[in-house]
C-alpha cells in the first residue's frame, strides 16, 4: 500500500526558520535508510503559506486567495509518499524519525487510494486503464539529476553514422561494430565509453560515434573517426533504466526538463558515458547523459 506522510506545520515553519545543520544532517540520515529499505517513493519540504495560493471553487466562480493562511495547525510544511506493507510499518518508520521541527510537531499518516479502489465505480476499467497509461507515461519522464559539470574538453575516437528520428533504433547496430575494437585502440584514455551526439541538422538529423577518450589519433584502427570536444558546461543526468530505453531520458530532458529549466541546450555535443558499472551483458548501470548547457 501507499501512505502519504505528512508533517504538520508550526509556528516556526510558517515564520520561515530554516532547520539546523544537526537537524538536517539527521533528517538525511533518516531519508537514506527508507530508501535503503525501499519505502520511500518521494518527499520534499515546503515553503511557508504566505508564499502560496489558494484557489476557492463556487459553481463556475474561482477565487483566488493569497496566503499567508491563519489555521497553522490544518496547514502541512512538509511530505513523503512511502509504498509500505501496511499502516502499522508505516506508523513504525514515522516513530524512528528525528523530531521534524525544534518544538512539539506532528506527523500525519494518510493511505493512497490505488486504481483498483475504484473498481465498483469504474465497471468497465476504462478510467483505471487510462490511470495506468498515465502512471507509464509520468515513469518514461521521471529524471535522475542534474549535477553540473564543466570539462576540460577531451578527444574521442570511434566509429560514426548519421541518423535520424526513425533510423537511430539502429544505433545498437554501430555499437556492435564498435565493441570489437575495445582494448586494441591506440593511446585509449580510461575505460569508459561514450555515445556522442553531434552535427545536428535542421532536418533532425546527426552523427552519433561509438567511441572511447583517446591521447592522440594517430594510429587509428581503419574506419575510425575522432572528435575533439571543447570545454564546455554540461547538465549530466543518470539514466536508471535499461540501456534501450535511452530515448526515453533523451525525450524527457530535451522535451519537458529543458523548456521549464530556464536554461538552454549549447550547440556543442551531447554524449552518453558509460562507466565501469555498466553491465553489457544486462544493458544496466553506469550510464550518464551529458547535455551541454549554455553559461
Amino acid at each position: 500500500m501507499k501512505v502519504m506522510v505528512i508533517v504538520k506545520a508550526t509556528k516556526d515553519s510558517e515564520a520561515g526558520v530554516m532547520p539546523s545543520e544537526e537537524m538536517l544532517r539527521e533528517m538525511g540520515n533518516f531519508n537514506e535508510a527508507l530508501v535503503k529499505a525501499g519505502l520511500m517513493l518521494n518527499g520534499d519540504g515546503l515553503y511557508p503559506s504566505s508564499t502560496g495560493a489558494r484557489v476557492r471553487f463556487s459553481g463556475k466562480e474561482r477565487a483566488v486567495i493569497n496566503g499567508p493562511f491563519s489555521e497553522t495547525k490544518e496547514l502541512i510544511a512538509g511530505f513523503w509518499i512511502w509504498q509500505v506493507k501496511s499502516m502499522e510499518e508505516a506508523i513504525e518508520w514515522v516513530k524512528r524519525c528525528p523530531n521534524p521541527m525544534p518544538g512539539e510537531s506532528e506527523i500525519e499518516v494518510r493511505r493512497v487510494f490505488a486504481s483498483e479502489d475504484f473498481a465498483a465505480q469504474d465497471p468497465t476499467g476504462e478510467v483505471r486503464a487510462q490511470e495506468d497509461r498515465l502512471i507509464q507515461e509520468m515513469d518514461s519522464y521521471r529524471l535522475d539529476g542534474p549535477r553540473f559539470e564543466t570539462t576540460k574538453g577531451m578527444i574521442v575516437a570511434g566509429i560514426s553514422r548519421k541518423f535520424n528520428a526513425d533510423s537511430r533504433v539502429q544505433i545498437p547496430e554501430l555499437w556492435n561494430q564498435f565493441v570489437p575494437s575495445l582494448g586494441r585502440i591506440p593511446a585509449q584514455k580510461g575505460s569508459e565509453t561514450f555515445g556522442v551526439c553531434y552535427g545536428c541538422d535542421k532536418d533532425g538529423s546527426f552523427d552519433y560515434m561509438a567511441g572511447v577518450e583517446v591521447q592522440s589519433t594517430a594510429d587509428l584502427p581503419s574506419g575510425f573517426t575522432h572528435l575533439r570536444i571543447q570545454p564546455q558546461r554540461y547538465a549530466i543526468f543518470n539514466h536508471t533504466k535499461h540501456v534501450s530505453k535511452l530515448v526515453e531520458t533523451f525525450d524527457a530532458i530535451y522535451q519537458k526538463w529543458l523548456p521549464h529549466s530556464g536554461l538552454q541546450a549549447a550547440d556543442a555535443p551531447a554524449f552518453e558515458k558509460y562507466n565501469e558499472d555498466f553491465c553489457p551483458d544486462k544493458g544496466v548501470g553506469g550510464i550518464e547523459i551529458w547535455v551541454p548547457i549554455k553559461i
